[in-house]
Parts: C-alpha cells; structure tokens; sequence
C-alpha cells in the first residue's frame, strides 16, 4: 500500500511560488525594520544607568574622587542638567533622522532599493556600536555621543522608505490591514527585544547593551545583501494586483488560482516622484500631520519611559527596561487589531481618528494616577499603546506606494 503525500509537503505544495516569494519578503522586510528599532532603543535604558540615585549604593573604598552624589554616573551625564544632556543627545538624532527622512525617499527611488538597505543597515550597526564603545574607550564627551547618535539618525532613514517600497511592489493597493496592521508590529518587536537585550548588560558593562544591537542590525544588512528581491518581475513572478477585495486571501494563493476581483495590474513607475508631486497625493498631507503629533507621543515613550519609571517607580534600570516593554505589547495587539476593524469597516481614516482620540485620555491617566500602583502602571503601559500611531501607516504607504 502506497502511502499519501506527507502533510507537511502538501501544506507546502499548496502555496504557488509567487506566495512564497511574497511571504518571504514580507518575513524579511519584517525582520529589517524589526533591526532597525531594536538598534534605537538601548539609548532609553542606559539612561538610567548613566545617571543614577548614588547615595543608595555603596560607594567603593577604592575609588578616588570626593563627589559623593554623582561617583556612580558616567561623565558627562554627572551633571545636575544631565536631562538637558539626554535631551540633546536624542535631539541629535531626531532633528538628523527628520531632516534625512526628507532625502531618504529620493536616493530610494533610484538606487536600488538591495543596496539602499544593506548600506543602512552596515551603516547603522556601525554607529550604534560607536556609542557602546564610548564606554570601553571611557569617552565623556558630550558632543562625542552627539555627534554619533546624529550620524546613526541620518542612517537609520535609509530604513522605513525602502521597506515600504519594497512591500508596495509585492503587494500593491488593496483591503489588506490585518496583514499590513501585523507586518506594522515590527516597530514594537524591535522595542522590545531591544529593550531585552539592553537589559541584560546595562548594571555591567552598558557599552554592550549598543554594541550586540549594533552586529545584530549590520548581520540582517547582509542578509539583506544575500536575499532580498525587490521587484516580483526580478525572479520571473507577475506583478501585483490592484483590487478592492475585503479577503487578505489573496496575498497567498493557492496554484491555479486567479485573483477574479483584481481589476487592473500594478502600474509601472518609470519616473521617480518629485517632493511637491508626492505632497499633491489626496491623504499625504493630512496623514503627515496626524504621524506629526502621534510620533510626538510615540518618541516620548520611546526615549524616556524607562527613565521615567526607573525614577519614579524606584527599578533598578534593568527592571525598568523590563517593564517598558509593556508600552510595546500594547502596540502589537493594536496594530492587527486596528487592521482589521479598517478592513471590515472600510473606514481607515475613521479607524486612525477613534485611535487617536482614545490615546489622550490614557495618557492624561497615565500622567495622573499611572505612578501611585504598579498594576496601574502596568495596565496603562500596555492601554496607550495600543491606540499607536501605527495604524496610520499601512493605509498610508499604500496611497504613495
């Protein structure tokens, strides 16, 4: 008796070879901008420990120095204007990463998007393992750390325009916001294992909690370099599709089947698009100023939760990295969440609007009641986020894409 086909082939059989060159770059944009976030977030908790509550640890016999309060923090941030400190060091890469985002998109659209990425990413590891080597090299210049977080800032724009673009010439235009909305959770993934990760070598050795993100991000340029196929026609696929359909179904189809709703082909970009052409698409602008403020909101957390709560909560800053991952595991039930209510409703800019006006009473509860309970804390950690900004996103790359 001869037996069946294995289950586990006819599972893989079952899928055409486009929807496995689909998925596969869906996994691997996912996992790139996963690198790129994980790579901006150990600043946030190596704050705490570059500027600590010395007079509740025990001072070393040894060591020399008269200063009784600031003996455990690193110079410069040793200083009573340290947040002032942390504050230009963020803004460094900030105003470097918006100014660089403005030119990010036009190198993109005519580079190729492989090479784009892969220098990014070197690029990226580079500089934030810069920062960590401050530590062994015993760096305490102010402009030091500037000037590397503002080269890492112009470096890491190289990241959300490519994978979009590459995604858009996968995938097209259509109802797909649940698959977009888990795609989206990238940001929180990256947050959170670089949150993990930083923790683990923070109250040791803080230059490694930059330096093991660093190789992580410069590892996945290379496998950016070795694996990634910008364009479907690259390996002899079909271009994607333009429809309406409310069925993510269609992203991974079965051999033999036709996309029936699918009205017209992806269309050919000969000509890269012009910044006043791209500001002249119906839903960028006011998109663009609804990701103004909700990134104001966003970066705030990203930067200073864990110092906000390694102080007021009394953590250690490992603890406290811990517990602001919270903020993020919010954001990954949320973005597939908000996808899919966009999905079934049609409505994603009714979608965006209702999020964004749930995240401010959180974050007037949080800022009143969130530091009297840990519960509370947790709880509200975990509720802000889940209104992100986020949700804006996949409506929006596809508008422009």
């Amino acid at each position: 008796m001869r037996s069946s086909l294995a289950p586990g082939i006819r599972l893989i059989t079952s899928f055409s070879r486009e929807s496995w060159y689909r998925g596969f770059t869906l996994f691997l944009t996912f996992l790139f901008y996963t690198s790129y976030h994980l790579s901006r977030k150990p600043i946030s908790i190596v704050k705490s420990q570059l500027h600590r509550n010395c007079s509740s640890l025990i001072r070393p016999p040894n060591l020399n120095g008269t200063d009784n309060e600031t003996w455990c923090d690193w110079a410069p941030f040793d200083q009573e204007n340290y947040q002032t400190l942390f504050g230009a060091v963020d803004n460094s890469f900030l105003v470097a990463y918006a100014i660089g985002m403005f030119f990010s998109g036009i190198f993109g659209e005519r580079v190729p998007l492989r090479y784009y990425l892969t220098i990014g990413m070197l690029l990226s590891g580079l500089f934030t393992c810069l920062f960590g080597l401050g530590f062994y090299w015993n760096i305490h210049s102010i402009w030091y750390y500037a000037f590397v977080q503002a080269m890492n800032g112009l470096v890491q724009t190289t990241g959300w325009p490519a994978v979009v673009a590459c995604v858009g010439n996968w995938f097209g235009k259509g109802k797909r916001g649940f698959i977009m909305g888990v795609w989206n959770s990238h940001t929180s993934v990256g947050n959170i294992l670089g949150s993990l990760i930083a923790g683990v070598f923070v109250s040791s050795a803080w230059g490694m909690s930059f330096i093991v993100p660093g190789i992580i991000i410069a590892s996945t340029g290379v496998l950016c370099f070795f694996f990634l196929v910008e364009k479907p026609e690259d390996v002899g696929c079909s271009p994607p599709q333009h429809h309406n359909s409310s069925s993510n179904e269609e992203i991974f189809s079965s051999p033999g089947q036709s996309n029936s709703i699918s009205s017209e082909p992806a269309e050919e970009h000969t000509k890269a698009i012009s910044f006043c052409g791209a500001l002249r698409i119906p839903g960028v602008m006011e998109f663009s100023l609804c990701l103004l403020f909700a990134k104001l909101v966003s970066y705030t957390f990203l930067y200073w939760l864990p110092l906000y709560i390694a102080n007021v909560a009394h953590f250690d800053p490992k603890e406290a990295g811990d517990m602001s991952t919270l903020f993020d595991v919010g954001g990954i039930v949320g973005k597939p969440l908000a996808g899919l209510v966009s999905d079934q409703t049609g409505g994603r800019a009714s979608t965006c609007c209702v999020m964004l006006i749930l995240a401010a009473p959180m974050l007037f509860l949080y800022n009143h009641i969130g530091q009297h309970s840990l519960a509370t804390t947790i709880g509200d950690a975990v509720g802000v986020r889940s209104p992100g900004e986020r949700p804006l996103r996949p409506h929006h790359h596809r508008r422009v894409c």
